[in-house]
């Protein structure tokens, strides 16, 4: 039997791997040898193996992880594909992702930092039908589509008017799970069997509008935040998206959304007193 195995370097030359890779799958249990020399340490492989090792060549160079190489190796043929379409769609959102920024970086190289025009103004009160769903900050837009998905045949269903636009509600931090909510303002008395109310507080508000893809509504909030935060004012949450054009009306380029944030009045007023000092 010795003599039809492989030792590890003839083994890597077949496989095109390295001796160094070899080593490493066997310590991670992915690959391990047939038979190891219990004196010398030597590494023996089986020509039976080269398919398992080239799998593994094959799916590290499209960047599997190699966790993720290790289930598909040992799973059955149907679940093995369920693993593959799994790290198809995860890659597909990664393309989606990368393409984005693509867009926002051509963005900031034609015109600079974001030149949104942020302005300080008052907003009312309003009473919303929301729908919620929970996601990651890569999957809110996803996320909105549901909610909207949910929100608007009820609405239909039982005849309730309401004012567009839609409004998104969002956190101020994005974390890895992050609730999100749809909704939509409806009069005064309104209610809605098996939706939830939302009061969103009238107040001073900061606020910019945004033309263009919603993979590009970074650019917009980095000038809201930004115009905030130079204005020593402190936002209060949730931070509020008005789609004012959306995609049922225009195509990308032409996504109109008004962003508002709502900020603390005393803030303002003790800017105002620390400019009149300083011009004093």
């Amino acid at each position: 039997m010795h003599d039809e195995l492989l030792t590890i370097g003839r083994f890597a030359r077949l496989c095109r791997l390295s001796v160094k890779q070899l080593r490493h799958y066997d310590d991670l249990g992915l690959l391990a040898p047939v038979r190891v020399d219990a004196g010398s340490g030597y590494r023996y492989y089986a020509p039976g193996q080269a398919r398992d090792a080239l799998t593994i060549a094959l799916l590290r160079e499209m960047d599997l992880p190699l966790a993720v190489i290790g289930r598909a190796l040992a799973a059955g043929p149907e679940h093995r594909a369920g693993i593959l379409r799994a790290e198809r769609d995860r890659l597909a959102e990664r393309i989606s992702r990368d393409r984005a920024r693509m867009g926002m970086l051509e963005r900031l190289a034609a015109d600079g930092l974001p030149g949104h025009r942020v302005t300080l103004g008052r907003e009312p009160e309003r009473r919303l039908a929301v729908v919620r769903t929970v996601c990651t900050p890569a999957g809110i837009g996803a996320g909105v589509a549901r909610c909207a998905g949910r929100l608007l045949p009820v609405l239909g269903r039982t005849g309730t008017a309401w004012e567009p636009p839609l409004w998104g509600l969002y956190p101020l931090d994005l974390e890895e799970r992050t609730e999100i909510a749809v909704g939509a303002q409806l009069p005064q008395g309104d209610g809605v069997p098996g939706l939830e109310f939302e009061v969103l507080p009238g107040g001073l508000v900061a606020e910019t509008v945004h033309t263009g893809p919603y993979e590009q509504l970074p650019l917009a909030y980095h000038a809201l935040f930004a115009a905030v935060h130079e204005r020593g004012l402190h936002p209060r949450a949730p931070v509020r998206e008005a789609y004012l054009v959306g995609p049922a009306e225009a195509p990308p380029e032409g996504l109109t959304t008004r962003l508002v944030v709502l900020v603390q009045e005393q803030d303002v007023r003790e800017q105002a007193v620390r400019e009149r000092e300083g011009a004093a």
